[in-house]
């Protein structure tokens, strides 16, 4: 197999004329997007701007996987349209580049790594960076590495390409009421809008759940549609953050795809009825959206392998059926600590920013993690992180009280 050609500040390569990923690897939490642009370097559309409020481009052609600290863009080439002349890659922080350390870049076709790059951190105080750029050159597709310091966070560089950014406004009805929890500079999630709207519609929003700032209230709603639930985490073998090193991005590739660290997401319901339900993947108790308990985890991944974590839904239609929802996790394979694993979990409403909760506090030894509560109050979502730990499922039953008779089980 050949070598990776390593790209150096202002260099270019050609591109296949292919599907290719553009994974960016750091060794602390950083906020990536792309842009799609036309000729006079702007968006034609909130639609072609790709972040972790909004994971697909309009058309799906552009997307992004992975973890703040290990993300993949994912791009077909040959579908994108006509008028896109590039696609810039960008990401921001709320630290300077210095404090987040090195940032290593590869572009691969499928497995193979074509190419890499590796921004230096040393001595740069910006807090938002344009990384590199997909563009067309005389019918074909290349890559340049651009490694562009940007004044400000993620506002003034989604503006410089045109995007649309709505001011922060009063909540509403339907809105989420963060107390004092908005991470400046951060977006939330935004639905697709016709192109080039004539008011601005993606809000630079994020809300953290943290010891001090533990609650967040949903308003009542009479359908909060399909509630979302991400548990994604670092898969490496060795279970450590992302430190790449020169010379060693295949390495660190070839280290992402072998067998790792498996978390499992499963969640504990009350129904108003009175009836409490398990929903997890042993047991194969996987639940129902369309009927009681209206929870229902996706297919788990049972290799640790997959990028973009696990997911569980519930059926925001049917919210007045239930009582409580009870999130946990448990480190089901490699060594239980939390810390090593870079835990988030995000829970994605409908209309509503984005609530994430970190998972990095737990002792080295203690597995099971109970991660955050939705309850029913008088219709409204009252989501309460939780973050505490424990030996097992028993002893976590039995700090909140659910009642459940537990045996050991299997996948």
């Amino acid at each position: 197999m050949n070598q990776p050609q390593q790209l150096i500040a202002g260099a270019n390569a050609p591109l296949p004329t292919d599907n290719i990923s553009v994974r960016i690897l750091s060794q602390n939490a950083i906020d990536c997007a792309a842009y799609r642009l036309t000729t006079d370097g702007k968006v034609r559309g909130d639609g072609d701007m790709i972040f972790y409020g909004q994971k697909r481009s309009d058309d799906g052609n552009v997307s992004f996987r992975g973890h703040d600290s290990d993300g993949f863009f994912d791009i077909n080439l040959p579908a994108q349209p006509a008028n896109i002349d590039k696609i810039a890659l960008a990401f921001s922080s709320e630290q300077t580049l210095a404090q987040v350390g090195d940032v290593d870049i590869q572009v691969l076709q499928g497995s193979q790594v074509l190419m890499t790059c590796q921004l230096s951190s040393t001595g740069r105080n910006e807090k938002a960076i344009i990384l590199a750029e997909c563009y067309r050159r005389q019918g074909s597709w290349k890559f340049r590495f651009i490694a562009q310091g940007f004044n400000g966070g993620l506002k003034p560089l989604s503006e410089h390409f045109g995007v649309e950014i709505a001011d922060d406004a009063p909540a509403t009805q339907n809105q989420a009421q963060p107390i004092n929890t908005q991470k400046a500079g951060n977006t939330s999630q935004a639905s697709t809008p016709p192109p080039i709207p004539a008011t601005p519609s993606i809000n630079l929003s994020k809300i953290t759940l943290t010891k001090n700032q533990s609650s967040i209230n949903l308003k009542k709603r009479d359908d909060f549609g399909k509630i979302s639930v991400n548990l994604d985490w670092n898969q490496r073998s060795d279970g450590n953050k992302a430190t790449p090193k020169k010379g060693l991005l295949g390495d660190l590739f070839k280290q992402h795809q072998s067998s790792g660290i498996d978390l499992d997401v499963g969640a504990m319901i009350h129904l108003k009825n009175g009836e409490k339900t398990l929903i997890q993947a042993l047991g194969n108790r996987f639940g129902s959206l369309q009927s009681a308990p209206y929870v229902c985890l996706r297919a788990d991944d049972r290799t640790g392998q997959v990028s973009g974590g696990e997911w569980l839904d519930i059926n925001g239609k049917q919210w007045s059926q239930i009582e409580e929802v009870f999130i946990f996790a448990f480190i089901y394979e490699g060594a239980p600590n939390w810390e090593k694993t870079d835990g988030v979990v995000t829970i994605h409403v409908p209309d509503q920013s984005p609530i994430e909760t970190r998972l990095t506090e737990g002792a080295g030894n203690l597995p099971m993690c109970a991660i955050a509560r939705l309850v029913n109050q008088q219709g409204s979502i009252n989501v309460e992180r939780i973050n505490q730990y424990f030996k097992g499922h028993q002893e976590m039953d039995k700090a909140f009280n659910w009642g459940f008779s537990w045996k050991r089980g299997r996948k």
